[in-house]
């Protein structure tokens, strides 16, 4: 593993554990070089998978392969200043990537992933939820805000 401060391509583990989760496995590594520490996270990949990414005005086609962190910085903005358990979140993000991995199709739309996002984070906070919608939505007007919000008020009495 190359380090991150001088790119040094030689580093020892320090010590490895299981996350949590038991999702990925942190290693604290040390650079023999620079002397620096640094954390890493190691995570089964099942298979390559390709996002095939969506306009607004339906599917462009690009493809792109798919990126856990992308889908932990969307996470991540919804449920920004929200007091949710990071724990928590990276359940998430590792159910939805163990999904998409095991759903057995080679090309992901993302608007498949949008979805199990959205139903995610509906569980687990509705304000994070709605952030989420409002972008993966394309709210344009706060109608579209109070719409939205007023189905999840319904569906929270239900």
């Amino acid at each position: 593993m190359r380090c991150p401060f001088c790119a040094h391509d030689d580093t020892q583990v320090k010590d490895s554990r299981p996350t949590e989760d038991n999702a990925s496995i942190r290693r604290r590594r040390q650079c023999s070089s620079c002397g620096a520490r640094f954390t890493t996270f190691e995570r089964v990949q099942l298979r390559e998978v390709v996002v095939v990414k969506s306009g607004l005005n339906g599917e462009d086609g690009r493809r792109e392969p798919f990126d856990r962190s992308k889908l932990e910085h969307s996470v991540a903005l919804a449920c920004r200043k929200r007091g949710i358990d990071q724990e928590r979140l990276d359940q998430l993000i590792s159910g939805i990537q163990r999904q998409v991995e095991t759903s057995g199709e080679a090309e992901v739309p993302s608007s498949h992933i949008g979805e199990l996002v959205m139903e995610g984070l509906r569980q687990i906070d509705s304000v994070a939820y709605i952030r989420f919608a409002s972008v993966y939505r394309d709210f344009s007007e706060a109608r579209d805000f109070e719409e939205f919000a007023s189905t999840v008020q319904q569906a929270a009495k239900e």
